[in-house]
């Protein structure tokens, strides 16, 4: 596949994805005679056909970038196949899905599976491809500022993005021998080495300069994209709105303002802590509750002041574990904590400790996943040091979170490692999905089996 044929990865697609659906149909619905009335399967293979089309074009499902992630994609691909099913399921009544439900479920199923795979061998075959030279685009980047660098040690580093990079461009440093030319000399090279795309840095040019490479990029079919400026306003991850004709730029987002995903999330969160309450902490309590009060005075929940949602307060539930003391609202736990108890000890290793915030979860405190809720002591003290660490507050805490599984757990023993924490979270709520909170609660669940180094 040599560069040029790039334009037909989508198409095949498309084509592909069809195919496969078509195919099902036959062998899984029409075969089996679920459908003898050959008036029905046209309709169905009608409905199913434009049904597709026509989520998948709402949806971008196949606005597939080089470099759009594996997780992006896969969560397309699921949000295309739960609405292709409501789809079906809305034309078709529960009764006559019901009387046919093994065909039904077994091509959904089918369809689902193979999809995924597809995707799956689709991605990282074209990467394998492009890591050794092919389906490749030749790019320059026009300014040698430090985001430029970092651009260029993207491409050195990331060769199966399939970029080829060609040079800088810039008339700062002249006699930098880096550079293969200045401003005067982009356009001659770009069409000379037959150059797909060019990253401009905003600082470099002036809007004259600017203009003049846009429209030399737009009337030569060159891409063009722009690198942010140094000082960060732009790094930003910013949505394009338009106020009639006039084009503004905003920040993303907080994915959780969407109603329909705030639900999701809530509606997920009531339906697992309500099995974990009952099938779990309902003979879990009292077998603990007997372990933790033979051992040390006190109770058997320990509960804190937490900061939650919008920085309110609430408790927070856990297993005690330590012995009572008078430092628990001020001190986190430490290795060897002489505090901790023998039974608090296997609680923390395993993180059983945690499971009454359940209880936190079904009152609508906190999530199944979400950034770990801090003392308000840490959130006061870090808020003043850490820039934006007060955004991890426009979502709910979680019992575990993306920072957690990600080796940020427990102790914070300095100030780059809560900086390192609030970033991770920050980085959880601009790209919050079930799929990545499914992962989440894999990974939490395999490094309590195995057992965490910090979780003491």
């Amino acid at each position: 596949m040599d560069k040029r044929y790039s334009k037909y990865i989508r198409p095949f697609a498309i084509f592909s994805d069809l195919l496969l659906l078509n195919v099902l149909m036959h062998f899984l619905i029409f075969e089996k005679g679920l459908m003898t009335d050959a008036t029905k399967d046209f309709r169905f293979l009608f409905v199913a056909n434009v049904g597709w089309l026509v989520i998948s074009y709402i949806l971008d499902l196949y606005k597939i970038y080089r470099f759009t992630r594996i997780v992006i994609i896969m969560r397309g691909l699921s949000n295309q196949i739960v609405i292709f099913f409501l789809l079906i399921s809305s034309l078709y009544s529960w009764s006559y899905l019901l009387l046919n439900k093994e065909g039904i479920i077994n091509f959904f199923i089918v369809l689902s599976l193979l999809l995924f795979f597809m995707r799956f061998l689709t991605f990282y075959g074209l990467r394998n491809y492009r890591m050794y030279g092919g389906n490749y685009r030749n790019i320059i980047i026009v300014g040698y500022e430090e985001n430029s660098k970092l651009l260029y040690k993207f491409f050195n580093q990331r060769p199966e993005f399939g970029y080829q990079f060609k040079g800088f461009f810039s008339d700062k440093y002249e006699n930098n021998k880096v550079l293969k030319g200045g401003i005067k000399d982009i356009k001659n090279f770009v069409l000379d080495n037959e150059i797909d795309e060019i990253y401009c840095t905003v600082e470099e040019l002036d809007s004259i300069e600017l203009k003049a490479l846009i429209d030399f990029a737009e009337n030569n079919l060159k891409i063009i994209k722009f690198i942010p400026d140094s000082k960060g306003v732009f790094g930003r991850d910013l949505k394009l709105q338009y106020y009639d004709f006039m084009p503004i730029l905003a920040l993303r987002e907080n994915p959780f303002e969407d109603s329909v995903q705030k639900w999701v999330k809530r509606i997920f969160d009531l339906i697992f802590s309500s099995l974990v309450i009952v099938f779990v902490l309902s003979w879990l309590i009292p077998v603990l509750g007997l372990l933790i009060k033979r051992e040390s005075k006190g109770p058997v929940f320990f509960k804190q002041k937490r900061s939650g949602l919008d920085n309110a307060d609430f408790y927070v539930y856990k297993f005690r574990s330590m012995g009572v003391n008078k430092d628990a609202d001020a001190q986190q736990a430490t290795k060897n904590d002489p505090r901790v108890t023998k039974i608090g000890r296997f609680l923390r290793s395993t993180s059983i400790d945690e499971l009454p915030q359940f209880i936190n979860v079904f009152k609508g405190e906190m999530s199944v996943v979400g950034p770990r809720p801090h003392m308000l002591s840490h959130t006061d003290y870090y808020s003043k040091i850490i820039d934006k660490f007060m955004v991890r507050h426009i979502v709910k805490p979680g019992i575990t979170g993306l920072a957690q599984v990600r080796g940020f757990r427990g102790e914070t023993e300095t100030v780059a490692q809560m900086r390192a924490r609030a970033r991770v979270d920050r980085f959880y709520i601009e790209n919050w999905s079930m799929l990545l909170d499914s992962k989440i609660i894999a990974q939490t669940f395999v490094n309590a089996v195995k057992g965490e180094e910090k979780a003491y």
